[in-house]
Formats: C-alpha cells, structure tokens, sequence
C-alpha cells in the first residue's frame, strides 16, 4: 500500500489518515469484491481492516489488510468499534463487505473532512448494485424513530449536489475520530440496524455537522446478508426504532412516537395487503401476520425491559443544541410514516 504518512504512533509505526473498517458475516465472494475496490482507491493513506463475524476465521490477513477473528456474530456496531479500538487513524470509514467503493470514494470523502472542522461525519451516494437506483443519499428521521435512506429507490441524478445531510447510513460512511472520542462509539446493543441512525443523531445533538457527497459513490447490494425482509431485520429494525427515540428524542418529540406508531402499522397493513412494501415483502417471503405482531410485541418488551439503562444514556447525551433545534433539524431530513411503510 502507498502512504504519504503525515503521523507516527509512539513506538514510531506509521499511522494512517484513514482506517476503513469491513465487518462480514459470510465472507464470500462479494467481501473480495468490497476489498479489491479498497485496494484500487486513488486516496492511498488508509488501512484496512476486516473484522470476520462468522465464528469460523474465515478471513487470512495479508501484506495490506487485517484480520479481527470473533468467535461469535458479535453485530456491525460492535466490529465497527473493534476496528476503532485498533486504529489511531483521525478519520474512521466504514463499509460494508456487500458494497463496492468507486476509486474515488474515499478521496472525495476525505477532502470534504479536511476542509472543515466542523464536520464530524460524511455520507456517500450509495447506489443499489445492478440496479442503476439510489440506495442511500443519508438518512431520513420519522416521528416513531424509524429511519430511512434519503432518496432510496430514486434517480441518482437528482442527488448530485453536495448539501447537509441529518446523518450517513453506516454502509458507507466517513466519521472524525476526534467526534468518536467525545460523543462515544456505536451502540453495541442494537447488534444490527438502526446503530448510525443513533450514533448520527447522538453527534448532531452534539453540535457536529454533516455533509452528503455526491462524487463518493460506491455500490451496495442491498440486505445482502439478511435478506431484505427477514424475521431478523423486523424484529431489530422494529426495537432499535424505539432504542432510537428513547435515547435521542427531546420529551416534547417523545409524546408523539406512539401516534406516529400507529400510524406506520396502519400503513404497513395496508401495503402488505397490496403486496408492497417491507410488510408486503415479509408476506411474500411466507411469513405470516401474526410472526409480525409477535417480533413487535417482542420489541416493545425490549423497550421496557431496556428502559432503566437507556433513559441514563439520553442523560449522558452531550447537547449543544436546544430541543427546538433538534426537532428543526428533524423536521428538515423527516419522512412520513406512510413513506416508511412504503419502502
């Protein structure tokens, strides 16, 4: 790997400006594919470091990527932090092993961060792989807690222009080391979905921007490893929704979740009996209605049970802005309950 290394660690070792972190589970040929676009970038002061999830060390390090081997499918959140943990890079990137980067994408991303201090994180265009469609322009924030990609399923074309953003999806993202250190990492129990809504809303309480980059483009092939509506994904999609605005929505913002609840379940069903969207898919795919409201009891379960541990985070959140901030702010990258359902 060619460096121009502006750092040195203590002991004199060459610390990269970048640590680009990979979690897989499956390990297949699409983690190859994510590596080689890392190996080909024109930004080459990076490190890579793939943490295998599958339990069964079926990752090898080379001359140019490392290796954390778990025992367990310890979740995305939790390997993104063991790369953090293993790394003194100022900028942290993440990747997802079904995604493939553009050989600019970090380059670009890395320009924005050093152009501002501000900024304590950046979003890619993540496009659907084969698809030619948006997945991912940052996310969009709903009233119950649920989050959405910004533009997913549109053009790209009509994001093409380098604006603010509420906060990157975690499937391709860039994030200042310095923002980590003050705010505090991924939440490791949310073990899969919705931890870079909570860590992105966590730091714009905080007082840190962030911008959407339209030239940082990479590929994503889209619930590749759990399936785009699997019992799985409900279940933590519908939890982690309500970890979500537990830990991050002002009180005020709070008295509205179970309206706006009711609402997205009104909606799934409906779509689900049209054939459409997540509820339609979770059909389609032989699961039942009933499977459903059991994973969202099960959720809710999960919150009260849960409740003690996360109403002492929100008290911990670092607050630089006032609660009609947030809820401005939440206001501008909102999506409806209807739009949720529908996607």
């Amino acid at each position: 790997m060619v460096r121009e290394p502006d750092a040195r660690a203590g002991d004199g070792a060459i610390i990269p400006k970048v640590t680009v972190v990979v979690p897989t589970l499956a390990a297949d040929e699409s983690l190859a594919e994510c590596l080689d676009s890392l190996r080909n970038q024109s930004f080459r002061d990076l490190e890579i470091i793939v943490v295998d999830n599958s339990g069964e060390h079926l990752v090898r390090s080379d001359n140019v990527v490392k290796v954390i081997s778990n025992s367990t499918n310890v979740g995305f959140g939790s390997a993104i932090n063991q790369g953090f943990h293993a790394s003194a890079a100022p900028y942290l990137a993440t990747l997802n092993d079904d995604a493939v980067a553009h050989p600019h994408w970090l380059e670009a991303l890395v320009r924005e961060m050093d152009s501002r201090s501000d900024l304590g994180m950046c979003a890619s265009q993540v496009r659907l792989a084969g698809d030619g469609r948006l997945d991912s322009a940052g996310m969009l924030l709903c009233a119950d807690g649920s989050s959405k990609q910004r533009g997913h399923l549109e053009a790209p074309e009509k994001y093409l222009r380098k604006q603010e953003a509420l906060c990157p999806s975690g499937s391709a993202a860039i994030y200042r080391r310095v923002m980590l250190e003050e705010i505090g990492l991924f939440d490791e129990s949310f073990f899969l979905y919705c931890e870079d809504t909570d860590l992105g809303l966590r730091a714009r309480w905080a007082g840190w921007e962030c911008l959407y980059v339209p030239d940082a483009i990479a590929e994503h092939r889209y619930s590749h490893s759990t399936g785009k509506a699997s019992p799985l994904k409900a279940y933590y999609v519908e939890r982690n929704r309500l970890f979500v605005a537990a830990k991050n929505f002002p009180i005020s913002s709070l008295v509205f979740v179970p309206a706006a609840s009711l609402a997205r379940y009104f909606w799934h069903a409906w779509y689900a009996f049209k054939g459409r969207g997540a509820a339609g898919a979770f059909r389609t795919e032989g699961n039942s209605v009933i499977t459903l409201a059991v994973y969202v009891l099960h959720a809710h379960w999960e919150l009260l049970h849960r409740w003690p541990v996360l109403w002492k985070q929100r008290r911990r959140l670092k607050r630089c802005l006032s609660s009609r901030q947030f809820r401005g702010l939440a206001s501008r990258f909102s999506i409806s309950a209807r739009q949720v359902a529908a996607l």
